[in-house]
């Protein structure tokens, strides 16, 4: 398979009340035909953040927005555009990173996260020098990390509610 000039084409969710804004590296095939962030039926997000919350787990696009601005979360991911094979985080190249300061202009952000080891490689790489400010890694809610439980994840993902 070869790699293909992917643009992100999912807009970031976000309003003047996020305080937690939640990054991962780019969305996946199954997240980009979806058209709205984790949309693969086996990636955790959903389930470990409405864990964290106390909630029932968003199902449309319009319930996922809604849940997140109701808790306070902004969502996106760093890469704006990338050389990807499918899905594949590791043969993502020639990256052009997504400008977080639309979210940070607008918001009162406290702390950035990032979903999983390849969103932090990938914010520390472009994003973390033009902004000046740090992120927390969370472990990642992809299935690939089968190393984490579900409920390994919600007890990890549980500082976001804390912010």
């Amino acid at each position: 398979m070869e790699a293909a000039r992917v643009v992100h084409p999912i807009e970031p969710v976000y309003d003047q009340d996020s305080r937690v804004l939640i990054l991962g590296s780019f969305p996946s095939v199954k997240s980009r035909e979806a058209g709205f962030f984790y949309g693969h039926p086996q990636n955790r997000y959903w389930k470990v953040l409405a864990a964290v919350f106390g909630e029932e787990v968003p199902q449309t696009i319009s319930e996922k927005k809604a849940f997140l601005l109701r808790n306070h979360i902004a969502a996106w991911d760093v890469i704006q555009s990338c050389d990807i094979v499918g899905s594949s985080d590791a043969s993502i190249r020639n990256v052009v990173a997504n400008d977080l300061r639309v979210i940070l202009d607008a918001a009162n952000i406290r702390q950035i996260y990032v979903n999983g080891k390849t969103a932090e490689k990938m914010f520390l790489k472009y994003t973390q020098q033009k902004l000046g400010r740090d992120c927390i890694c969370l472990p990642s809610t992809s299935p690939a990390n089968a190393a984490w439980s579900l409920e390994r994840l919600v007890e990890a993902w549980q500082v976001v509610r804390d912010v």
